[in-house]
């Protein structure tokens, strides 16, 4: 098992999320883009850019959060697609974007880098759909989200 004692998480992953809380393996973050419901799942390992690089219980503990998340992020947006992956070209920390996609996106049906500017978030908005989150997820909490 790798070693999480030494994790951070990545300085641009920082400045673009907003902390949501952890699962028992990864710190689930909202993207700050409203253009779309859009989050991240960052294992808490240090050194991990690939799924490969976590041992086989950790590989499986994170497809349980992503299919927990996904699950969540349907339920709350009601969209028409999810779309799951692991890309890390810029920042090389492993991350699972889980973004739900409606047909009527600006994206639709393109990948939604690069397609249109990041939107700021109504801030009541942004917490409501934090707080739908984490009760649907089991991070129930009464504490605000951690802009």
């Amino acid at each position: 098992m790798s070693d999480s004692t030494a994790w951070t998480l990545h300085p641009q992953l920082a400045k673009d999320t907003i902390n949501t809380g952890d699962l028992p393996l990864s710190r689930v973050l909202v993207i700050q883009d409203a253009n779309y419901p859009w989050l991240l799942l960052v294992p808490r390992r240090a050194g991990v850019a690939e799924i490969i690089d976590l041992d086989e219980v950790e590989q499986a503990q994170l497809m349980t959060e992503i299919a927990r998340v996904g699950r969540a992020l349907k339920a709350v947006t009601e969209c028409d697609k999810l779309n799951i992956a692991a890309l890390g070209n810029v920042v090389p920390q492993l991350h699972v974007h889980v973004i739900a996609r409606r047909t009527s996106d600006a994206a639709w049906p393109r990948p939604v880098w690069g397609v249109v500017a990041p939107a700021a978030h109504d801030p009541r908005e942004v917490e409501a759909f934090i707080r739908a989150l984490r009760k649907r997820i089991w991070l129930a909490s009464d504490e605000a989200p951690r802009f």
